[in-house]
C-alpha cells in the first residue's frame, strides 16, 4: 500500500487493502480516483434501473456525492465497489419515488433512451464470471430487457437487477433494502413473473453477435430499404408480430400491417434525400439516418433506428432522435455528395 508522508492515502490505494482507522483521512481527490474507477459500471447499473442514459448520469454524480459525504461510514465489511453500487442503488430508489413519469403501459416506454455500444466497450473485457462483463451481458443491456424492467416497480425491480443480474447474495439485498430475506425472495418470484410477461419470448434468438453474418446482411438490406423509402421491400424484412416506437414520442405499432400502414400515414413512403450510418446501441445493430437539407447543403441527423432481430427478421424497431447524436459519437452532418 503506497502511502504520503502524512499517511494519508493516495489515488493507487486500493480501500479494500485500506487499514480502516485511517479511511476519514481520505482526501476528495484520492476519494475521487477510486470512486471514477467504477464509474461506468455504476451507470450502466442506474441506466438499467432508470431507462434513462441523462438520468443514470445524474444518479451517478448523486451517488460519488453521497459516498464522498458519507465516506467515514465504509467499515470495509464488504468491497469498496459493492459499498459504492448500495448507494447507487438507494440513489435511483429515492429518484424513481421523486420524480418518475408515467408508468410504463403497453410495452411502451417514453422515457427510455439508448446505451452506445462505444461507452459499454469501455469496461474491461473479462471473464464470464467478472463483475464488469456481468454487468453489460448482452441479454441485460439490450432495450427489450429494459423495457421488461421499467414495467417492475422500483423496489422488485432493484431486488432482480441486483440478484439476477449483478449476483448478489439475498441476505445483501435484504439489508441494503432494509427488508427481510424472505420479503427479498418474495419480491424476486414476483419481479421473475413480470419479466416473463413483458420479455419477448424467443430470448434465445436475439440478436447475432458482431460476427453474425445473416445479421449483417439484414441490417444492409433494410438500410437499403429505408434509404430508397421501399416499402415493400421493409414489409418483406420485418415479422409479423413486428413492434415500433418511438420515444419520447407516444405510439406502439404492434403487427406487420399496422407498421406499414404507419410508415405510409406518417410521410416515409416516397421520402427522398435520405443517406445512413451504421451504428451500435445496447449491443444491438441500429442505423442512423441523416435528411437532405438544402438550407443547410448537407444531409443532417434526422433518426437512429435499433434494431431487434430474430429468425433473420426483424422483430422491432426501436426509433430515437435526432438530439441521441452526439451522445452515439455520430457525425453532426453529411456533406453534399452530388446526388439528393
Amino acid at each position: 500500500m503506497t502511502r504520503r508522508k502524512d499517511d494519508a492515502m493516495t489515488t493507487d490505494t486500493r480501500p479494500e487493502e485500506l487499514d480502516m482507522s485511517t479511511w476519514g483521512e481520505v482526501d476528495e481527490p484520492a476519494f475521487s480516483g477510486l470512486a471514477e474507477r467504477h464509474r461506468r459500471e455504476l451507470h450502466v447499473h442506474c441506466y438499467r434501473m432508470l431507462g434513462s442514459f441523462e438520468d443514470a448520469e445524474d444518479t451517478v454524480q448523486e451517488t460519488f456525492l453521497r459516498a464522498w459525504r458519507r465516506r467515514e461510514t465504509f467499515e470495509g465489511r464488504s468491497t469498496f465497489r459493492a459499498w459504492l453500487y448500495r448507494i447507487a442503488t438507494n440513489a435511483c430508489l429515492d429518484l424513481l419515488a421523486k420524480c418518475r413519469p408515467e408508468p410504463a403501459t403497453g410495452g411502451e416506454v417514453r422515457w427510455l433512451q439508448p446505451y452506445p455500444d462505444r461507452l459499454l466497450d469501455e469496461l474491461p473485457a473479462g471473464g464470464a464470471d467478472e463483475p464488469e462483463t456481468v454487468a453489460v451481458a448482452r441479454e441485460t443491456i439490450e432495450l427489450a430487457y429494459l423495457v421488461a424492467v421499467q414495467h417492475l416497480a422500483p423496489r422488485p425491480r432493484a431486488v432482480l437487477i441486483l440478484r439476477d443480474v449483478l449476483g448478489w447474495p439475498a441476505k445483501d439485498v435484504a439489508e441494503l433494502l432494509g427488508d427481510s430475506v424472505n420479503s427479498v425472495n418474495s419480491a424476486l418470484q414476483r419481479a421473475r413473473a413480470g419479466m416473463r410477461e413483458h420479455l419477448p419470448a424467443e430470448r434465445q434468438d436475439w440478436t447475432g453477435g458482431d460476427e453474425d453474418a445473416g445479421t449483417r446482411e439484414l441490417v444492409r438490406r433494410f438500410t437499403d430499404a429505408s434509404v430508397a423509402a421501399d416499402i415493400d421491400v421493409l414489409a418483406a424484412l420485418v415479422r409479423d408480430d413486428v413492434r415500433t416506437s418511438m420515444p419520447p414520442t407516444p405510439g406502439l405499432h404492434v403487427g406487420r400491417d399496422v407498421v406499414v400502414n404507419y410508415w405510409i400515414e406518417s410521410g416515409f413512403a416516397g421520402m427522398t434525400g435520405l443517406r445512413a450510418v451504421p451504428t451500435s446501441v445496447n449491443r444491438q445493430p441500429a442505423v442512423a439516418f441523416y435528411h437532405w437539407r438544402k438550407a443547410a447543403g448537407a444531409y443532417l441527423p434526422l433518426t437512429v433506428d435499433a434494431l431487434r432481430i430474430t429468425g433473420g427478421a426483424i422483430a422491432e424497431i426501436t426509433t430515437f432522435h435526432n438530439d441521441q447524436f452526439p451522445r452515439l459519437g455520430l457525425p453532426e452532418l453529411l456533406p453534399a455528395d452530388g446526388t439528393k
